[in-house]
């Protein structure tokens, strides 16, 4: 079982680059690299929050299960 990040959608749909995302929620370029590339163990409710707030969607458009 995994969980797949779909951030690349929405920063096209936003038309925002991932550096601007990161500035604007406080997060590490670095950091926030680690989850577009589905590389994370986890993440914090807050940074979800962050995320769906400055891209405008909810945690359900960016998070999808995928059973292996």
């Amino acid at each position: 079982m995994s969980i797949k990040i779909k951030i690349d959608e929405h920063l096209i749909k936003n038309k925002i680059s991932l550096t601007e995302l990161s500035v604007e929620i406080g997060i590490t370029i670095t950091n926030l690299s680690i989850l577009k590339n589905n590389k994370a163990k986890a993440i914090r409710f807050t940074t979800l929050e962050s995320i769906c707030k400055a891209l405008g969607c909810q945690p359900g458009d960016i998070l999808e299960y995928i059973d292996d």
